[in-house]
């Protein structure tokens, strides 16, 4: 299973401005020379977790196999767009985290500048051109190393835009309609009195499907997110399912996995850190200007010798950010014996000036070396596509149809093929309004089984697979089901069998012809 962090640029539903927000998917395969390692009870259920950071954030590491995507590592990848200068809220929240996670020897690194995000809204050449030069930078100024990870532009790999292209193809419009992005931009639209789609261009609206591309091109199982991502996950989910349902098991269902711990930083203005709304501390301002800003955030009235409360507070929020358990803790007694803000900001200053400055030095070092840097990324893409995308996009051609002519079957077996295809019951999965996760079992027009509603997707998916893999016990699906009566099990268990043989005579057919 591969892993995807993309933080990247959404609209904030609340007032349909751009926000930045984070996305992780991290992969789930172990070797098998870590699967007789002893775990205690709760480690085997919540995967081993390690500290990133100074603020010492723990970070849960999965530790359960999915079975057909077995590897040596944990595979996690990064996206981010190429919108604007990279800020604390960035390092903070996303480029700390992943080069320290990037360090574990059981984690395989991917990092990509998701350029062609940033044209949905980005209408300036310069700017995408300079900010992509300027993330490029801070990454590498913050520790990544090109030679152990990979490293890439988005725009590099073709194959992303033609995954993105089948998706579509299978997409539903009405999901996409519901999209929190496009339903804030329409309800914007509708409360000023103007068409619904003014000023909204298709980028917006296909945006999921572009995500979902990222996500899938590397088969991600399971998606570490923030609340405000999980609906990616589940369009995610439902155009491989769609795919899957046409042209055969070719996508891991992605899952969610909700990151309630996401770090992120206030801005000047007392609001998340964001372009957005203005309010942001360049990563690698000069030391005067940095300086300058951290002396503009905005703390209230309270005089030297009035105790000051640290909650709510974005100056004690961003030095927490920066500072150890034992600075933080010196710096909340000093808030309650009511320590002046212009000594609070000082101490501020000096505490991210320490962590910033060598790296600072690296940065302009590297952004005066634009060549290099182009280097670097061209080398990364061509690398990562040899290895994994251009493989995975051969195999999606293949088969949704786009093949050699001069492999054509004979017209009577693939009329052969294509009945006994329509002959195989199926299991259709889907999501009711009420957010329970459901699924049928159908024979053509004919529905044989409608099943309760279940809390998880991973619950439907694993029952329906131990089906496809001849495991499904009858007793078992009719478990999960509506009543149905005694004289139709037979039936049921005869749509069953269909299954796992179909299933089983599409993997022989898949190894015969890679064999």
């Amino acid at each position: 299973m591969a892993g995807l962090l993309v933080v990247d640029e959404g609209l904030d539903p609340a007032n349909a401005r751009p926000i930045e927000t984070g996305l992780w998917l991290r992969s789930q395969a172990r070797s098998r020379e870590f699967a007789g390692r002893r775990r205690s009870a709760a480690a085997q259920a919540d995967g081993p977790t390690r500290r990133v950071g100074r603020g010492g954030q723990r970070v849960h590491w999965p530790a359960t196999i999915h079975p057909r995507f077995t590897m040596t590592q944990t595979r996690v990848l990064t996206g981010i767009t190429t919108s604007g200068t990279p800020h604390l809220g960035n390092y903070v929240g996303a480029i700390r985290p992943a080069v320290a996670a990037s360090l574990t020897p059981e984690v395989e690194s991917f990092y990509f500048l998701a350029d062609l995000h940033a044209l949905i809204k980005v209408t300036e050449p310069e700017r995408v051109q300079r900010s992509t030069l300027e993330i490029a930078a801070a990454w590498l100024a913050c520790g990544l190393d090109p030679d152990k990870v990979w490293f890439y532009r988005q725009s590099e790999i073709v194959e992303i835009p033609e995954l993105s292209w089948f998706l579509t193809c299978v997409a539903g419009k009405g999901i996409l309609n519901r999209a929190h992005a496009y339903k804030a931009a329409v309800d914007k639209n509708r409360a000023e009195g103007e068409d619904d789609d003014a000023a909204i261009n298709a980028g917006l609206f296909m945006y999921p499907v572009l995500m979902s591309a990222d996500i899938l091109v590397f088969n991600a199982h399971k998606v570490p997110v923030g609340r405000d991502q999980v609906q990616h996950i589940e369009m995610a989910r439902d155009f491989a399912q769609r795919f899957n349902h046409l042209y055969g098991e070719h996508f891991v269902l992605p899952e969610a996995l909700i990151e309630e711990s996401v770090a992120t930083l206030p801005g000047l203005d007392g609001r998340k850190m964001s372009k957005s709304y203005d309010n942001t501390i360049p990563l690698f301002a000069p030391r005067e200007q940095l300086k300058k800003l951290i002396y503009s955030i905005v703390t209230d009235s309270r005089a030297p010798g009035e105790p000051k409360d640290t909650e709510g507070s974005a100056l004690f929020q961003i030095y927490q950010a920066f500072a150890s358990v034992e600075e933080t803790e010196a710096m909340r007694r000093a808030f309650a014996d009511g320590i002046a803000w212009g000594e609070a900001k000082q101490a501020l200053f000096e505490r991210i000036d320490a962590e910033i400055s060598p790296l600072r030095e690296k940065y302009e070092t590297l952004i005066a070396q634009p060549h290099k840097i182009e280097e670097i990324l061209i080398d990364g893409a061509r690398r990562v596509r040899e290895r994994y995308a251009h493989s995975t996009m051969k195999r999606l051609r293949a088969a949704v149809g786009l093949r050699d002519l001069s492999q054509v079957p004979a017209a009577s077996a693939s009329a052969d093929a294509d009945s006994k295809t329509a002959s195989v019951p199926v299991f259709k999965q889907y999501r009711e309004a009420d957010g329970q996760f459901y699924f049928k079992l159908a024979d053509g027009e004919q529905v044989l089984l409608q099943s309760r509603g279940f809390a998880s997707p991973k619950d439907v998916g694993q029952l329906i697979g131990a089906v496809k893999a001849g495991r499904g016990e009858l007793d078992a699906v009719l478990a999960a089901s509506e009543p149905v009566e005694a004289s139709r099990h037979a039936a049921i268990a005869a749509a069953l069998a269909a299954i796992a043989q179909a299933e089983a005579d599409a993997r022989a057919a898949k190894e015969s012809a890679q064999s």
